[in-house]
């Protein structure tokens, strides 16, 4: 799957926002939440202009799109890393790595481009974000 399934750069004129497709429960509350934690910048990239900001947040160029309210995530046998005390499983895309937190209720889903590998090392600037979030039962292993 690419990244540009979940996220389309839309350009008019001299301005461009991210679309980014919200997830089922992206309305929530517990992902306004988490919309007040998205950080300003993602390693040197700043945050961009998204077409809906309550469906995620945006950084540098070629995106990497953070969202939240994905479905939770159950028992898997996909990679799952921790990082700073958090779980994130890693799928891997035809042009970079889904990251969806492990563990939590709803989920945030990090895409990360590949121009950016290692991916992981971006995770850390999202741990705010993922500890808004309710925990469940699971954890990685």
């Amino acid at each position: 799957m690419a990244l540009g399934a979940t996220a389309v750069v839309l350009v008019s004129g001299c301005s461009s926002a991210v679309e980014i497709a919200p997830t089922p429960l992206a309305g929530g509350e517990v992902c306004r939440a988490v919309a007040s934690a998205w950080p300003a910048d993602v390693g040197d990239h700043a945050r961009r202009e998204v077409s809906d900001p309550s469906a995620g947040a945006a950084y540098g160029d070629p995106a990497i799109i953070a969202r939240c309210g994905a479905p939770a995530l159950g028992p898997t046998t996909d990679d799952c890393i921790e990082v700073d005390g958090l779980g994130w499983v890693a799928q891997p895309l035809s042009d970079g790595t889904r990251f969806t937190t492990f563990g939590r209720d709803p989920a945030i889903e990090v895409l990360i481009p590949r121009d950016y590998a290692p991916e992981p090392l971006l995770l850390p600037a999202f741990s705010r974000a993922a500890r808004a979030l309710p925990t469940n039962s699971l954890a990685c292993r």
